[in-house]
């Protein structure tokens, strides 16, 4: 049977039908997508309608065309994550992904910024991710996640992979849409200096990045704080 549609354009409708499926995880990642016909037809739209609906999920990286193949649901894989949201590229050598080790998994009530980053009543609970970044066994890059616990419940007691975004998908059917960071200079306090290996006080990018699912909620709050003496922050602007 047809889904109602409202009175948006109509491309915008399908797309949001699409993306409330996506949310609800009547389609998983890696998962391919009936073919434009189909869904046409169940939807009872144009081809061309359908066509226009996703190549906007592709140009958001929601999806991905496959030559010969068809459309399926983006995954969370390094190499996405690495183009997508992993923005510190070092000054010598091939863009890649950080190596990570964590060194503290911890629950509590959330405080102000995390309240108000998150979108949480007062007394709701966040799980913390504290980790140390490096390349080449260098340190580079101290963070601080910050996760509503109501969302990720067993997390904290479970091993955290390097890829996160990929775990919050597979697990918890939380898929990461986009981001928005905030990028400032700061100088490092002497306990995030110690773990990387500089003099407290010097100086490093701080990005400060809340991530949100395919429904708009925010879901994770990173503080990151990035040295930037062999690295550089590379955003490509269109």
């Amino acid at each position: 049977m047809a889904e109602p549609l409202g009175f948006r354009p109509l491309y915008r409708q399908v797309k949001a039908i699409f993306v409330r499926r996506l949310v609800d995880g009547v389609w998983a990642p890696g998962e391919g997508l009936p073919s434009e016909g189909q869904l046409a037809a169940e939807i009872g739209v144009s081809q061309g309608t359908v066509r226009k609906a996703l190549d906007e999920l592709a140009a958001e990286n929601l999806v991905v065309r496959k030559q010969g193949r068809g459309t399926f649901v983006a995954e969370h894989d390094e190499r996405r994550i690495l183009f997508q949201f992993f923005k510190l590229v070092p000054d010598q050598g091939e863009r890649r992904f950080p190596d990570s080790a964590v060194l503290s998994v911890t629950t509590g009530v959330a405080d102000a910024a995390e309240r108000e980053a998150l979108d949480l009543p007062a007394r709701d609970k966040v799980i913390r991710i504290r980790r140390l970044r490096s390349f080449d066994a260098a340190p580079l890059i101290v963070e601080t996640l910050s996760l509503p616990q109501r969302l990720f419940r067993g997390l904290e007691v479970d091993p955290i992979p390097n890829n996160l975004y990929s775990l919050y998908a597979a697990r918890y059917g939380v898929t990461i849409a986009h981001a928005r960071e905030r990028l400032k200079a700061v100088a490092l306090a002497p306990d995030d200096a110690v773990l990387l290996g500089v003099a407290a006080r010097s100086p490093a990018l701080q990005v400060d990045r809340l991530a949100l699912a395919l429904d708009g909620m925010p879901v994770e709050r990173r503080l990151s704080l990035c040295l930037t003496e062999e690295a550089h922050y590379l955003s490509d602007l269109r």
